[in-house]
């Protein structure tokens, strides 16, 4: 199944690309530029939220799960652009958020009212547990007739209660809106919260959960009852012909994160070693061994929650050198919109930044969500301000060699007819040479120092130019093949 070994691009739609002129991306500025993803040899789009929402976080706090909010268009434009993206053979995967909403959430507001019935769809209490909230401070808030809400996230992103039995039967309703739609596969945020342990216990004593990290806090997430989410879910995909893909965001360990992952379960979940391991050819040796004991594995080291590579890495080298890690491993890789220029994170002035975990916690996202800098324009000619600031000069980055790294390695990939489960041997020689072998491919990257050696066989290619003694230089990766005969 293409799932299993495709490469996904993935689209923060609001910093895509602009064809209305308000300074935020839509989908209709989306679907004008659908060229560039086929052209990059992408099997398939993701697409973060994008429904019906005030936009207190960007997407992720849901107030209609089954319309496109007006900022980015129209249920009509979605449907214009699942017909061009499936025109260019270009898949379609689309966010859900189950394990919270808007409280601007028809239901939700119903539970502000008073309504029993609706506050019982969530979690309210007359004293509030000691949990804390993943973007800052506490993970309760207080209402006006004096009890509280539970919210792992923003105060605005009430959590539902999936233990109300009207939650499971109502996701259920809008998988099957999005997927009637023509939506290819489904990307679950926070797909191992949703259950709460059962009462709302406080911390163990001494229980102090990491900031930033839901499972730091172990009674709101990776629950048992989690996982009969997932069988239900797949009984709906296996229903459509052919069925569609459920990716879940499983941010455990990668031992707990398989077991979210069947056949009668999630198809995959992402594997996120990658975006918190440094750049040190132990530590990816033992990032990559631990990944591959559980497959299938997704590949990604950038996302629209972490630091852009060509920064955390410390320079744009690394960034293509990762780049060509992933692609030339066995599963899929993900790539974030901008990682094919290796775009750098930028420096967002403090009075601009619009993520709210910024305001609770002094921790922002929006560096690596800046608009992009397209040929002629984010936005057409006239517009609106974007709406985070643009760094001087970003068009630069157009020049990046990653682009055609980025166009090559995925046709090579394609070329090569590499299976997802090819068995791997990693290594670390050679002043941190790092080395996966798989039968068609040996994957080298240089980590160190120094420049090293090549391994025999034929340079396939390389994410920058060797040295004039036809070594691999710091910071370099690149993919060899079997000698020539």
């Amino acid at each position: 199944m293409w799932w299993r070994d495709g490469v996904v691009y993935q689209v923060y739609p609001r910093s895509f690309a602009d064809a209305s002129g308000d300074g935020v991306g839509d989908l209709a500025g989306l679907t004008a530029r659908l060229d560039h993803i086929a052209g990059l040899g992408a099997d398939a789009v993701w697409l973060t939220p994008f429904q019906r929402s005030p936009q207190a976080d960007h997407g992720y706090d849901v107030s209609d799960y089954t319309d496109v909010d007006p900022l980015f268009g129209s249920l009509a434009d979605f449907d214009t652009f699942v017909a061009r993206a499936h025109g260019l053979g270009l898949r379609v995967i689309v966010d859900i958020v189950p394990n919270h909403c808007s409280d601007q959430h028809p239901l939700f507001r119903a539970a502000l009212a008073g309504d029993p019935s609706a506050r019982a769809r969530f979690h309210f209490a007359d004293t509030p547990n000691d949990w804390p909230s993943v973007f800052g401070g506490p993970a309760w808030t207080r209402v006006p007739d004096g009890s509280w809400y539970l919210h792992l996230y923003a105060p605005e992103q009430p959590d539902w209660n999936w233990r109300d039995p009207r939650t499971a039967p109502y996701f259920d309703d809008v998988l099957r809106f999005w997927l009637d739609r023509g939506a290819d596969g489904l990307r679950i945020d926070v797909a191992h919260g949703l259950f709460k342990a059962d009462g709302l216990p406080s911390l163990p004593a001494g229980t102090v959960p990491e900031p930033g990290r839901l499972r730091g806090n172990p009674l709101c997430c990776d629950q048992p009852e989690t996982i009969e989410v997932y069988r239900r879910w797949r009984a709906i995909t296996e229903t459509y012909d052919p069925p569609r893909a459920l990716i879940g965001e499983v941010n455990l360990d990668p031992h707990r994160a398989a077991a979210y992952v069947g056949p009668d379960r999630l198809h995959q979940s992402f594997a996120f070693e990658f975006l918190i391991a440094p750049w040190n050819a132990p530590a990816w040796r033992d990032t990559i061994t631990r990944l591959l004991a559980h497959p299938p594995v997704t590949w990604v080291v950038e996302n629209h929650d972490v630091v852009r590579t060509a920064t955390r890495y410390g320079n744009p080298a690394r960034a293509r050198a990762a780049l060509l890690t992933i692609l030339g491993l066995p599963g899929a890789a993900y790539l974030y919109q901008g990682q094919e220029y290796s775009l750098p994170e930028a420096d967002v002035p403090g009075d601009a930044r619009q993520d709210p975990a910024w305001r609770r916690s002094g921790f922002s996202r929006d560096g690596c969500r800046v608009p992009l800098p397209w040929p002629d324009g984010f936005s057409p000619p006239g517009s609106a301000p974007p709406w985070l600031p643009v760094p001087d000069s970003w068009d630069e980055h157009l020049a990046s060699p990653a682009l055609p790294l980025t166009r090559a390695a995925i046709a090579l990939r394609r070329d090569l007819a590499l299976s997802p489960d090819d068995p791997v041997t990693v290594t670390v020689d050679h002043d941190d040479r790092l080395l996966a072998h798989r039968p068609a491919l040996t994957l080298a990257v240089a980590m160190g120092a120094t420049p090293v050696p090549l391994p025999p066989g034929r340079l396939l290619l390389a994410s920058g130019p060797l040295t004039p003694g036809g070594a691999l230089p710091p910071d370099t990766a690149a993919w060899i093949g079997a000698a020539n005969p």
